[in-house]
């Protein structure tokens, strides 16, 4: 919701006032909704969003229905709106690993604060608002490699269309998941590990012409220069045929 800081890109959401520029375009959301009105809408990181965006969201969330610059009424009744946020989370990473506490009371008490911090920021008329205020607990190394292996379908997309294909050791795996998450920031930094770890010099080896088409490139992990390494496995040639042998 970066998009929304401003006062007048409130504007946007429900579209421009009459004589000014869009306003037969519709609202972003209003249209959205009006022509789809069975949807999921995600609001990220709406804390970023300018006030009067929060004013916006009231009526949807009392109302179930906003009216657009057009004078239209948008039933939103059958429309789920998720909003996430990162208020609470800065210092958390500060306390895990150092306390004696069980994971049910390390997450009550992560919880706590996170609703104590939303409680600062936002006003109660539009926290009750809310049905239900989920915090989620911090990422483990398998679910971050699940993220991972994710990601990497977009690779093997890749490569398939030069009928190649790819194969990451396990090691490899879980270095680029340790690489590229972060307790403060989680696997944002995911993304952008692998392209630099992995598609970037794979990338070169590519141009390169080091890998021949219907062959599978062996990902692995060396250790000792903590860096990944590439090896090319040709598909073996098939067998010749003699069909004069199986007339017979």
């Amino acid at each position: 919701m970066s998009e929304y800081m401003e006062k007048h890109t409130v504007s946007r959401l429900i579209g421009s006032p009459p004589g000014y520029v869009g306003y037969d375009e519709g609202g972003q959301l209003t249209e959205a909704v009006r022509r789809k009105p069975f949807s999921v809408v995600l609001l990220d990181e709406v804390e970023k969003a300018h006030p009067d965006v929060f004013n916006t969201l009231l009526q949807i969330l009392e109302d179930g229905r906003l009216t657009d610059a057009q004078g239209r009424t948008v039933d939103f009744k059958n429309t789920v709106i998720i909003m996430t946020s990162n208020l609470g989370t800065k210092d958390l990473s500060k306390n895990i690993g150092f306390s004696n506490l069980t994971d049910l009371d390390s997450y009550e008490k992560m919880k706590s604060k996170v609703n104590e911090e939303l409680k600062r920021y936002f006003k109660p008329e539009f926290l009750n608002r809310i049905d239900e205020t989920i915090v989620f607990h911090e990422l483990t190394l398998d679910e971050v490699k699940e993220i991972v292996d994710l990601m990497l379908d977009r690779v093997h997309k890749q490569l398939k269309n030069s009928d190649l294909e790819i194969v990451l050791s396990d090691e490899a795996k879980q270095y680029l998941a340790t690489e590229g998450y972060n307790k403060e920031f989680g696997a944002r930094p995911l993304r952008r590990s692998i392209q630099r770890l992995l598609e970037d010099p794979l990338s070169e080896e590519l141009l390169q012409g080091k890998y021949k088409a219907g062959s599978t490139i062996i990902v692995s992990l060396n250790e000792e220069d903590e860096k990944l390494e590439f090896e090319s496995v040709e598909a073996p040639n098939e067998p010749e045929v003699d069909f004069a042998d199986s007339d017979s």
